[in-house]
């Protein structure tokens, strides 16, 4: 098992967190490294809960993308991830924007001191009008109206977006960085990616961003294996309900095995 550490908001900010989990992977992915742990380059799964999910998405990617980098994870697993900051008015921040656990205005806040302290950003953000008008485009990938299933998406009425002004794009550009927001990734870019375990839960905000991913790899061909579990909340795989605790990781870790 290798653990990555990362520096932290809101002392560090975007991309130094993405650096350094993606430069620790890089380090790890090296054949020599790899024989001195015993390690077989063929067995090897990167994997990450909530913002380290994001991280895991963010970082896979881009190994993929990387022409340097000769051994490649052959499984990706994320655990109720954070996929992007472009829309935070899906259906699932709407059901579940006063849940206890994480609520809406908490997931704005801890994406926008991602990326700054400056709370201009966390107010436009939680009123969903901070992206500007020249990156509409970006849109086609996180439209749950089409990427979400038809359960998620009834009794919800999708809108166009309210756009905001450039200035804070301009200052705060990693929000629409596709190392910050993987959902963003053209197909191109989700290809080529490994075999994928993802689990959801249905009272977490960040619902969605993982049901659109998974709509979005099978779409670029990459085989999904997806864990819905209707009756939990974000922090699942906690220790709060021992039962629910061992079922989730007995799944988890059985997909491993039968993966790896």
């Amino acid at each position: 098992m290798q653990l990555y550490i990362y520096r932290l908001t809101p002392k560090y900010h975007f991309p130094v967190q993405f650096e350094d989990v993606y430069n620790d992977l890089r380090w790890f992915l090296s054949k020599n490294v790899l024989e001195k742990y015993g390690v077989s380059p063929e067995r090897v799964c990167v994997s990450g809960n909530s913002a380290g999910g994001n991280l895991a998405a963010a970082a896979t990617q881009q190994l993929f993308d990387d022409p340097d980098i000769k051994i490649k994870p052959k499984i990706q697993a994320f655990i109720y991830n954070a996929l992007q900051s472009l829309d935070l008015d899906s259906p699932s921040y709407r059901e579940n924007s006063h849940m206890a656990v994480l609520s809406k205005s908490l997931m704005v806040r801890f994406w926008s001191e991602y990326f700054t302290t400056d709370r201009a950003l966390e107010k436009a953000m939680l009123s969903n009008q901070h992206v500007p008008a020249e990156s509409s485009h970006l849109f086609k990938f996180v439209n749950w109206s089409s990427l979400l299933p038809e359960r998620c998406r009834k009794g919800h009425v999708h809108t166009n977006p309210t756009y905001g002004s450039s200035e804070l794009f301009q200052k705060y550009p990693g929000f629409l960085d596709v190392r910050a927001a993987p959902l963003l990734a053209d197909d191109n870019r989700l290809r080529g990616l490994p075999l994928t375990y993802v689990l959801t839960c249905q009272y977490d905000v960040l619902r969605d961003d993982g049901l659109m991913y998974v709509t979005r790899l099978q779409n670029a061909g990459v085989q999904v294996t997806h864990n819905h579990v209707e009756d939990r909340f974000h922090g699942a795989l906690s220790l709060l309900d021992l039962k629910i605790y061992q079922r989730l990781i007995d799944q988890y870790i059985n997909w491993l095995k039968e993966n790896l």
